[in-house]
């Protein structure tokens, strides 16, 4: 029998149990919460061989019903009475039901027990499964019916703690943390695409709970965000690949000795420190009283000090009268900007950029992106400026088109659009020229 709560002591004072909301749900599924207690409760010798016992009579599905001298039979290696106290002690915790013709069998809490403790010693066998565990319970959950908000906000915040482990790994530097990331998404992402399909199909109920809908849209959000996390890996990995040092010709470089050193027990590392210090002995202070008079009278003199510190600023250089300042070249930016000038109607991007070859087609390009970013992106004054507050809409579309003229083969499909003539809209920033080579 349930024995009632006394919370008392875990309150503050003042606090009654029925004036905490949060409580009730957990009150209310009090007879499974025994049944954990009943398995968890005790030694680890003691929790394992409850589990043990459980899981084997569960595991019998054509002949789920087990007789007192069967389960000896099953269990030969365990100490018989250790066996008789583990079966007493599930079937008084309503995990093991005994009929009345005298079979053992598993109660519908104790079924349930098993299957959740089997999911996730399921997901356990894999490294950093603890987001397809989440998943797959989303899954059921939607197959169901019965998806909640808070089952999707436990997959919210693994996905959100996903991303501060990565932006952790990236702001270290260490080219280990970064690869060991790396291979942690990897591992992660056919279970983001699977919640990718889950999101999808939930969305498309029009039916579904605003508050549901709320949480998958920040779902989604997250996934952005770690979709986007592999190409900042590659950042990193490139930066420090021009910072990393190759040993002369051996073709070794300080990476793969970071990498050996980390292989090595402290012992080792420790003996290679033999033999590498020198001790230096304390030499003693060898000088007279007049060899100390000399240098005090040298430091002391004004004469001297005046000699030693000379603090007169160098003979001034006749500079270079013709020598201009270096400026950025922007005559193509220029030259395009008058060209963007006359647009008067809607034109495709191939008929914008095209023109030169493909590297003058792919800079205008990216000129392209960075007016779609908006005006206040770019400085207040300048050339670049000017472009910037071009009165023209940039859409870029996602699919590409054939050129296959001018060194370019495939183009983002896209407009450029005198602003007031067609609605603007949110667009993918990314764009897309290949060259025809």
């Amino acid at each position: 029998m349930t024995q009632p709560l006394d919370l008392a002591e875990f309150l503050a004072p003042g606090v009654a149990a029925d004036d905490v909301p949060e409580l009730a749900s957990l009150a209310a599924a009090r007879p499974l919460l025994d049944a954990f207690i009943t398995l968890f409760r005790g030694s680890e010798a003691e929790v394992l061989m409850r589990l043990l016992v459980l899981r084997e009579i569960g595991r019998e599905s054509d002949a789920p019903r087990w007789s007192p001298e069967a389960l000896r039979a099953r269990f030969t290696y365990l100490d018989p009475v250790k066996l008789e106290t583990v079966l007493k002690r599930l079937r008084d915790n309503a995990l093991l039901a005994f009929a009345d013709d005298g079979l053992y069998h598993l109660s519908d809490i104790g079924r349930n027990a098993v299957a959740a403790l089997a999911m996730l010693l399921r997901f356990a066998e894999e490294e950093d499964a603890e987001l397809g565990f989440l998943t797959a319970q989303l899954a059921g959950l939607q197959a169901v019916g019965s998806l909640t908000p808070e089952a999707l906000g436990h997959l919210l915040s693994k996905l959100n703690d996903l991303t501060w482990h990565f932006e952790e790994a990236i702001a270290s530097g260490s080219e280990f943390n970064i690869v060991a990331a790396r291979r942690r998404l990897s591992a992660n992402e056919k279970w983001l695409a699977r919640g990718t399909e889950i999101l999808r199909e939930l969305l498309a109920d029009p039916e579904v709970p605003f508050e549901v809908a709320h949480v998958a849209q920040r779902i989604g959000l997250a996934q952005s965000r770690l979709a986007r996390a592999d190409a900042s890996f590659q950042r990193a990995l490139n930066k420090i690949e021009a910072q990393r040092v190759t040993l002369g010709a051996s073709g070794i470089s300080s990476s793969d000795v970071s990498a050996w050193l980390r292989t090595l027990t402290a012992d080792k590392l420790a003996a290679f420190a033999d033999g590498a210090f020198a001790l230096v002995p304390e030499i003693p202070l060898l000088a007279g009283g007049h060899e100390l008079l000399d240098r005090a009278e040298a430091v002391l003199s004004d004469e001297v000090r005046a000699q030693e510190v000379d603090a007169a600023l160098p003979p001034p250089d006749a500079a270079e009268v013709n020598t201009a300042p270096e400026t950025e070249d922007l005559a193509l930016l220029q030259h395009f900007a008058r060209r963007l000038g006359g647009v008067s109607q809607s034109a495709s991007l191939a008929d914008v950029v095209a023109g030169g070859g493909f590297a003058p087609a792919s800079y205008r390009l990216s000129l392209l992106a960075l007016l779609a970013d908006g005006e206040s992106a770019g400085p207040a004054d300048g050339p670049v400026g000017e472009f910037m507050r071009l009165p023209l809409d940039v859409l870029f579309g996602d699919t590409l088109e054939a050129v296959e003229e001018d060194e370019i083969a495939l183009i983002s499909a896209g407009r450029v659009t005198p602003r007031g003539t067609a609605p603007a809209t949110d667009t993918p920033s990314a764009t897309t020229l290949e060259d025809i080579r």
